[in-house]
């Protein structure tokens, strides 16, 4: 079974259509988390990121991506939500030199790992080092030159890598 996966874009950003997200996402989610039922992502500003960022981790300031771990349901297993902010990754995009999808995905894979638990700040950079080896595999260059997209890497082992509460995991 495939987990449902819900894409908020109230504001409509286009790199951020659910039609560019989804054939991406659903893979990565199947493979990272197994078994789970469910996963929600919202793409937001800059203003709603940096208030989500003081409400839930106490720190006035942007941020690029919030995750909120998830967990059991009647439903069944909630991997979690991840808010991100498409401003923010259109900068680090540019400031990377690559394409905004691209920083959209680093951006999944990071909330992804941290609604499985993994937390950076306090692992003594274990979470880096498997977000490293899965962007290798998640992240290569299209063979297709289709302006800088990417694609999910096929035929590779798979590489694994945040409870409820609604505590955030964020990095600004």
């Amino acid at each position: 079974m495939t987990a449902e996966i819900v894409l908020d874009n109230p504001s409509r950003y286009p790199e951020a259509r659910a039609r560019r997200v989804r054939p991406w996402l659903a893979p990565l989610v199947a493979e990272l988390a197994p078994g789970v039922d469910s996963f929600g992502v919202r793409f937001a500003g800059d203003r709603a990121l940096r208030r989500a960022n003081r409400e839930y981790r106490g720190r006035d300031g942007v941020t690029d991506v919030l995750s909120f771990p998830g967990g059991p349901t009647p439903e069944g297993r909630h991997l979690g939500d991840v808010l991100i902010s498409v401003p923010a990754a259109r900068r680090q995009a540019a400031a990377a030199g690559h394409g905004v999808e691209r920083e959209l995905r680093v951006l999944l894979l990071h909330g992804v790992l941290h609604c499985l638990g993994h937390d950076h700040e306090t692992d003594a950079g274990e979470m880096e080092r498997l977000e490293r080896r899965l962007r290798q595999r998640w992240l290569v260059r299209d063979a297709g030159g289709s302006g800088g997209g990417y694609r999910a890497a096929r035929g590779r082992a798979p590489e694994r890598r945040r409870g409820s509460g609604r505590r955030a995991a964020g990095d600004g």
